[in-house]
């Protein structure tokens, strides 16, 4: 078996958590979640587990590609501080403000 990605395991959470809204039995739940998503049953009941911790569905972000910038440091500690201060990673921040920066530009072009 291939190890799950972060959108995986959200889609496989989600997944969890609409049968156990639903009242799915714990068992039968585990063998949907196993032949579904080609888990094994004890991994499946460990995303059951995790999903009755769940509020309600998590977001399925889309996949990410890592890359690497050169920033000045006076930006990075900007980013830190900003990233700390509202919970985000810096990943997130950045896309935030690169998408926010490329809206404007079509707005201009």
């Amino acid at each position: 078996m291939t190890r799950s990605t972060k959108v995986d395991k959200a889609k496989q959470l989600n997944a969890a958590h609409r049968l156990l809204q639903r009242g799915v039995a714990l068992p039968e739940a585990a063998q949907r979640l196993s032949c579904k998503f080609d888990l094994s049953e004890r991994q499946a009941y460990r995303y059951l587990e995790e999903a009755a911790q769940l509020d309600g569905p998590v977001e399925v972000t889309e996949a990410t590609i890592p890359i690497t910038l050169k920033l000045p440091p006076d930006t990075v500690r900007l980013l830190r501080i900003q990233a700390a201060r509202s919970g985000m990673t810096i990943g997130a921040l950045v896309t935030r403000a690169l998408d926010a920066f490329i809206n404007a530009l079509k707005g201009h072009g």
